[in-house]
């Protein structure tokens, strides 16, 4: 299987500030050292559509090691209580923050939520001192809008690439 990543980067804090919040009731609440088994839900089940496999192949520990990390923060949008989307921020470079997953649960897509939590954590990024850059890549597998998405939000592509893989349907139905 063949897939063209493109890499975008943000290397200044933005002008605008962030859009006003949902209308309904929400909160994005930063999950501290979530359960493998919450991570893997979100993770799954955002993923899914994407073909998000990576972490899929990571056993228990694997990954409890990297969502436990103290540089990694991860963000749940809530809305009426209910998790509709994540940010996953990696800190572990310094100087720079990885947006390293972000999404929403299918039922909470064309809603504008993406916009409104892709900036958020822009905003959160950047917050942080001493900070060069914030970066994300994003690829053909990922939803059609995506790359749009990020452009508006004020990432500049600065890479891309083709890469061939194996087809990780199979994997995607057995976790």
């Amino acid at each position: 299987m063949n897939s063209t990543i493109t890499y975008l980067e943000m290397t200044a804090p933005p002008n605008q500030p962030p859009p006003p919040p949902p209308a309904h009731q929400h909160a994005i609440m930063r999950a501290e050292k979530p359960t493998v088994s919450f991570y893997r839900f979100l993770y799954n089940t955002i993923g899914q559509a994407w073909l998000w496999w990576e972490r899929r192949e990571l056993d228990d520990d694997a990954l409890k090691t990297i969502i436990e990390d103290a540089r990694i923060e991860i963000y749940v949008l809530y809305m009426g209580g209910v998790p509709a989307g994540y940010v996953e921020l990696d800190c572990r470079i310094e100087g720079e923050i990885e947006v390293a997953y972000f999404g929403l649960m299918e039922e909470f897509i064309g809603l504008g939520l993406g916009r409104y939590l892709l900036d958020w954590a822009v905003h959160q990024a950047w917050s942080h001192d001493d900070l060069n850059r914030v970066w994300l890549h994003s690829c053909t597998e990922d939803h059609p809008s995506a790359i749009a998405l990020y452009q508006r939000a004020g990432f500049v592509p600065f890479d891309q690439q083709t890469v061939t893989f194996d087809d990780p349907s199979d994997l995607m139905k057995s976790s």
